[in-house]
């Protein structure tokens, strides 16, 4: 499209210029032998359960450290249908552009996508791209379907009492790239944002009962959907919790806590105490797993709370994030 250099509203018009915008970024980019049919709808083989997700990514900037809104979009796809134990499979994508947006930052953003549906081994097999009037922003809706091997059931309402808590990684460090990036801070604080499908393929195998994606809310706010979805108490250990140094400073200058903070590459592992073992060492063994820790247990069915043992010993309640975790991280 050599003469366009910006998304214009005639992009979104259904004639010339969208046909030149399909075929040039996004049918270059996801061609597979479902999407290049270029049908009204994708037809896929299915046999057995499926793992059905949606999901829409706003995130400003739509390019930080680590990443972008494009790689975000199918990580967070990717790792919801993960956490039912779903081999993630298609993707579906809405885009809606701003007119003004450059099209070298598309190109870049379709780029990230395709590289990261090809590391998760899905394929992205329909679309929808409209162009509104605006400031050169981007959105992107996405939807996921995954198939569900026979004999796996991993649903946070499984926990239950003796189950080990895993948690795969770091805390916060999505949430602080985001955040120095719109404070136009000069920071090293990378995203995590990560396809877990490696990760999630190793578990299933084992006497995994719970997955949750680490994300809006954080840790804290997880656990207690957790708990409260499986009706249990969970004892955590905050010593056992890793939060890495940069990321711990720049949450304690701006007064935030790192339990609250969002990630796009970590999980929450809740498995059968026989097991924990060698949970562990799943996680530790795949890519994006090296720092994975157990950080407490699954007690009786008592109130549903989250109880937090403390550095210095005490215990307290963590209750879930109220009101709006600043900034919007998807």
């Amino acid at each position: 499209m050599p003469m366009y250099k910006v998304i214009t509203l005639a992009h979104g018009s259904g004639g010339t210029a969208t046909s030149e915008l399909i075929d040039n970024i996004f049918a270059k980019e996801f061609s597979n032998e479902i999407l290049n049919d270029m049908e009204d709808a994708a037809v896929i083989p299915v046999n057995g359960k499926i793992a059905v997700t949606t999901d829409s990514f706003v995130v400003t900037p739509i390019e930080f450290n680590g990443g972008d809104i494009g790689r975000l979009s199918i990580c967070g796809t990717v790792n919801d249908m993960l956490m039912r134990g779903a081999n993630p499979s298609y993707i579906t994508c809405g885009f809606i552009l701003e007119e003004g947006l450059p099209f070298k930052v598309l190109k870049n953003i379709v780029h990230s996508m395709a590289e990261t549906a090809r590391e998760a081994g899905t394929k992205i097999i329909a679309g929808d791209t409209k162009v509104i009037e605006g400031k050169g922003g981007i959105y992107i809706n996405t939807t996921g379907v995954g198939i569900i091997p026979d004999g796996v059931n991993i649903s946070a309402k499984n926990a239950r009492p003796g189950d080990k808590i895993i948690v795969s990684g770091a805390m916060g460090d999505h949430h602080a790239a985001i955040l120095s990036k719109r404070m136009n801070l000069d920071s090293d604080i990378e995203t995590d944002a990560a396809p877990l499908v490696e990760m999630v393929m190793k578990l299933r195998e084992l006497k995994v009962h719970s997955l949750r994606d680490i994300t809006r809310g954080g840790l804290a706010t997880v656990l207690n959907e957790l708990a409260n979805t499986s009706n249990t108490t969970f004892h955590i250990d905050e010593k056992a919790i890793t939060v890495h140094e940069s990321v711990r400073n720049f949450a304690g200058l701006l007064g935030l806590e790192p339990l609250y903070m969002g990630n796009e590459g970590k999980l929450v592992c809740i498995v059968d105490d026989s097991d924990a073992d060698k949970a562990l060492n799943a996680i530790q063994s795949s890519k994006y797993g090296s720092e994975a820790a157990i950080i407490g247990k699954v007690t009786g069915r008592e109130n549903n709370n989250v109880l937090l043992k403390t550095e210095f010993g005490a215990e307290r309640i963590i209750l879930p994030l109220e009101g709006e975790g600043l900034p919007r991280i998807c």
